[in-house]
């Protein structure tokens, strides 16, 4: 009998262990409404959500979803998916070096060459390293000019909207064109610094460099020599979205600009952006890329329009594949471990002082992919992460076919 028993429960532990997460408790619509009023009047006057079932394309709540509110770094959400938009998934942005003069018969380069940005957030030393080895393999021996660094892709601001575009320590590196190791040196002058240490790259390959390095734009009429190539654009948004990334949102925004929008500036880049948002419908007010600046406002029913708009674009898998994995990976690895939203719900966080949001999508426990955004102004951010974090698990365990419960 006690083995019968035994037998009867390891029938059933297995049982349990094939269903989905979260379907031994599933919830029902109003189940899942009256959980997410309850938990939304946790959250403070000055907050607002919007959840959205984009199969059944009904909306499950909505708590003041028209009120605009700061989204921090939601904002995110609407940078990258513009470059996904432009850009396309495979594009990458190409660091160059080109040259002004000719290769001489003795393998000596007779003028200058011009380490060119290509706007490449995560240019770093190997680059450098195999531009160089690139250089070699073209048959120059010996430059006999200077190394210089061409920022001309961008303007030179450093910083944010926030700071009139001086450098803004928020943004975590200096913005510009060329900016090995997110740009930071000693004289605040990453160009300048990227050339210098291209130089360095060249000798330690044999290469013998006769001129100073410096800062200049290359001339028209300079040939390209060599070249390397960022990580594809579905890599950098998810470089950006899953650490929540400011260096690279405003990089990433004044690539915009200077592809799409006449000039490498965050003004023009942002024109980009608010351009291919109202192509979806969604108009926000947007200052830059990144969300740090408290004058950016956006909608909780805005956010998940975008979700919604993108959830149905061929770019869809590499937009939702750059968000955080609740309880796994970025800015929501350490939150709601052990429920039901853990590895069924990716998100976007977005956190200042007196601010907190999260925005993404679940999958249900029925089966069903849900937009939802929380934006929350003027509250304690530890408190609204345990309500943002009790919504998601709510949403993950929503069934619409459930019983009521």
């Amino acid at each position: 009998m006690r083995s019968r028993v035994r037998a009867l429960v390891i029938s059933l532990v297995a049982a349990l262990a094939v269903l989905p997460a979260g379907a031994a408790s599933a919830i029902s619509t109003p189940t899942l409404q009256a959980k997410l009023t309850r938990e939304m009047g946790h959250a403070g006057g000055f907050s607002g959500a919007f959840v959205r079932d984009l199969d059944s394309q009904q909306t499950l709540f909505a708590s003041k979803p028209d009120a605009p509110r700061a989204p921090a770094s939601v904002e995110k959400l609407y940078t990258t998916a513009s470059a996904l938009m432009r850009f396309g998934p495979d594009a990458t942005l190409s660091t160059s070096v080109a040259g002004r003069g000719f290769l001489d018969p003795d393998g000596v380069w007779r003028g200058d060459l011009y380490l060119r940005g290509g706007g490449d957030p995560t240019l770093g030393r190997d680059d450098l390293q195999r531009l160089a080895g690139a250089v070699g393999e073209a048959g120059i021996l010996r430059v006999d000019g200077s190394v210089l660094g061409d920022e001309s892709r961008f303007d030179t601001l450093r910083g944010s909207f926030d700071t009139g575009g001086a450098y803004d320590r928020d943004i975590g590196g200096v913005l510009g064109a060329l900016t090995l190791n997110r740009g930071f040196s000693k004289d605040g002058k990453p160009a300048a610094a990227a050339a210098l240490q291209f130089a360095k790259a060249l000798r330690a390959d044999g290469i013998r460099v006769e001129g100073r390095s410096g800062a200049g734009s290359a001339p028209a009429e300079a040939r390209e020599l060599a070249s390397v190539a960022s990580p594809p654009m579905r890599d950098l948004i998810r470089l950006t979205n899953v650490p929540s990334d400011n260096f690279l949102a405003e990089t990433l925004v004044k690539n915009l600009g200077a592809s799409f929008g006449g000039a490498g500036t965050t003004a023009a880049g942002v024109g980009v952006v608010k351009a291919q948002l109202q192509a979806f419908g969604v108009t926000p007010r947007v200052f830059d890329g990144s969300g740090l600046s408290r004058a950016d406002r956006t909608t909780p029913r805005q956010v998940v329009h975008l979700l919604e708009a993108m959830h149905g674009q061929e770019v869809a898998g590499a937009f939702e594949g750059s968000l955080a994995v609740a309880g796994r990976t970025g800015t929501i690895r350490k939150r709601m471990r052990g429920t039901a939203a853990q590895d069924r719900c990716r998100a976007k966080t977005g956190t200042l002082i007196g601010v907190s949001a999260l925005a993404g999508l679940c999958e249900s426990a029925g089966g069903d992919t849900i937009a939802f955004a929380m934006l929350m102004n003027r509250v304690s951010v530890a408190r609204a992460h345990g309500v943002q974090d009790r919504v998601a698990t709510a949403i993950a365990r929503y069934d619409g076919a459930a019983t009521v419960r």
